[in-house]
């Protein structure tokens, strides 16, 4: 019989908890006791049902699992790190899901030869559908990397990346949703003013985002193909999209993406 993989979170917020009930509600749940903790032990408690072990400190989480996920926000990071690093062994691999937290800085707190993967996840996670950026900082093993990628895989998709990228990915797929949201924000408003409720307009706007994404993922087409297929000569389509390339959309959205790394390095520890 296979031995557990046992799998720790101090931390169990929004990203925390969205994992947690990824790692349970899939086949993964059969092989992998979790635990947990967080300050507000309501929040572990509500996990108690799906089959999270509550633990009373991360000390206690640290002498449980062997993946410690770090699911706290970064401005919490130095104090949890202190608070654990005396529980920290050669076989501990810490799984950090925060922006511009690197694997040097968790070293620095705990032991030089810490295992480290760093994780840029997304909100859509939250609904099982999110999509997961990994990176592998050495010694961490090739094993012990799948064993991570398949749990951010239960709750989406996931994608391995250098070290080195791991703040250029952030505009990406980390801080995206964002701006997908304020680009459906601008078609709901203008749906609006021509007196189509949101009710109407938003599930509209919604399912084609979803189905254009399906076009971009399975059907085989390049971005430009797509673009083509949609625009008839003449037509509206092409109407819309002069406009959008007279605001110069796509100059806008590098920029909007530079800054996002910008920020990442200046936030980075």
């Amino acid at each position: 019989m296979n031995e557990k993989i046992k799998v720790g979170f101090i931390g169990a917020g929004n990203m925390g908890s969205a994992i947690m009930k990824g790692i349970l509600g899939c086949e993964l749940a059969q092989n992998t006791e979790v635990f947990a903790f967080d300050p507000d032990a309501a929040k572990v408690a509500a996990l108690a049902e799906a089959g999270v072990k509550a633990c009373a400190s991360g000390r206690e989480v640290m002498q449980n699992a062997k993946y410690v996920f770090l699911a706290v926000k970064p401005q919490m990071f130095e104090q949890v790190l202190e608070q654990i690093s005396s529980g920290t062994t050669k076989e501990t691999v810490f799984v950090s899901i925060a922006a511009g937290i690197t694997a040097d800085y968790i070293r620095s707190k705990t032991i030089p030869e810490a295992k480290v993967i760093l994780v840029m996840p997304n909100t859509p996670l939250l609904l099982g559908a999110g999509a997961s950026a990994l990176a592998k900082a050495e010694p961490t093993s090739e094993e012990e990397f799948r064993t991570v990628c398949k749990i951010f895989d239960s709750c989406g998709i996931s994608a391995q990346l250098p070290e080195n990228k791991m703040k250029e990915i952030i505009a990406v797929n980390g801080s995206s949703p964002a701006f997908i949201y304020l680009f459906a924000k601008a078609f709901v408003e203008y749906a609006s003013q021509e007196g189509i409720s949101e009710d109407v307009s938003l599930p509209l706007f919604a399912q084609s985002l979803i189905g254009s994404a399906k076009m971009l993922t399975d059907s085989g087409y390049s971005v430009d193909e797509l673009i083509k297929m949609v625009s008839s000569p003449g037509g509206t389509t092409l109407a819309g999209l002069d406009e959008l390339y007279k605001g110069k959309l796509e100059e806008t959205v590098q920029k909007c993406c530079a800054a996002c790394t910008r920020r990442a390095y200046e936030l980075s520890k």
